[in-house]
């Protein structure tokens, strides 16, 4: 029986071993290309090349400030940081609206109206690209920020209203029923009972489209032409042809791009896991 129960566990610690060796290779493998990123991004065009050490000796520290002041980041990055709290906070709003009401309410035609929406996600995204543009020109809000961000709302929205409903679906409903006879009507009853519990689900419709609207470009590069209004990732695209050889420069310019969503990933990760975790993505 002991020969047994060893060789079982001389088994489960093998096979722990292989899988955290797997997951560790899966991971320096992912987090190396940032690693060089960064590394690049605090050397000169003379040692990028010719200095293979994992560290550079001397960290150049004005590749960003160069980035940030004549690469006209500091514009950029305001851009995008306007672009994803207006774009984000509308889609809260909006899809948090249409998913209780889909959830709680009873009204002619709920269900087409909702499958119209779960339909609207098979639509590849840039097929929709030219019917917004055509719309927002016609409309007079090609480049200008409000045509964008109203373009951006569109498109996260289907996709957060099915993660929001969802979780409306299971949510008990006890609490609004309480809040309903303390004289709670329906906006109250999703403003202080339905979102404080969606939480976990909110961190998700918040991560997913942060990302996508940080690391937005084609719908950008249709609709804005004036400089002072691009998000970072358009004018990262003109930053690169500007210092196309002047590799330091452009590795700064790359890190400051990807640190924010770096940040919100770390700051949002648990956030995320309770979320799928508590069925807001449907598996």
């Amino acid at each position: 029986m002991g020969l047994f129960k060893n060789r079982y566990i001389v088994e489960r610690v093998a096979k722990h071993g292989v899988i955290h060796v797997f997951l560790m290779i899966v991971v320096v493998s992912c987090l190396f290309p940032v690693f060089w990123m960064v590394r690049s991004s605090l050397m000169t065009n003379a040692t990028i090349f010719s200095d293979q050490a994992l560290f550079p000796k001397e960290a150049h520290w004005q590749n960003y400030v160069e980035a940030w002041t004549r690469g006209n980041f500091a514009v950029y990055f305001l851009n995008s940081v306007i672009y994803t709290v207006s774009v984000v906070t509308g889609i809260v709003l909006v899809a948090s609206l249409a998913a209780y009401a889909f959830s709680r309410l009873r009204f002619p035609g709920k269900n087409v109206i909702f499958y119209m929406f779960l339909a609207a996600m098979m639509i590849p995204l840039p097929g929709s690209f030219v019917p917004l543009f055509v719309l927002m020109t016609k409309l007079g809000w090609a480049n200008t920020r409000f045509g964008y961000i109203l373009c951006m709302i569109n498109v996260g929205l289907s996709l957060s209203i099915l993660l929001l409903k969802t979780f409306f679906d299971k949510m008990p409903t006890d609490i609004e029923d309480a809040a309903r006879i303390d004289g709670c009507n329906r906006l109250q009853l999703w403003w202080f009972v339905a979102l404080p519990l969606a939480r976990p689900a909110l961190a998700v419709v918040v991560i997913y489209n942060s990302l996508n609207v940080w690391n937005e470009y084609i719908l950008a590069s249709l609709l804005l032409n004036d400089k002072s209004l691009m998000p970072l990732q358009k004018g990262l695209m003109v930053f690169q042809g500007t210092y196309l050889t002047d590799y330091p420069v452009l590795m700064a310019g790359l890190t400051m791009t990807a640190l924010p969503v770096i940040v919100i990933y770390l700051i949002m990760q648990k956030h995320i896991v309770k979320g799928i975790l508590s069925g807001a993505i449907v598996g």
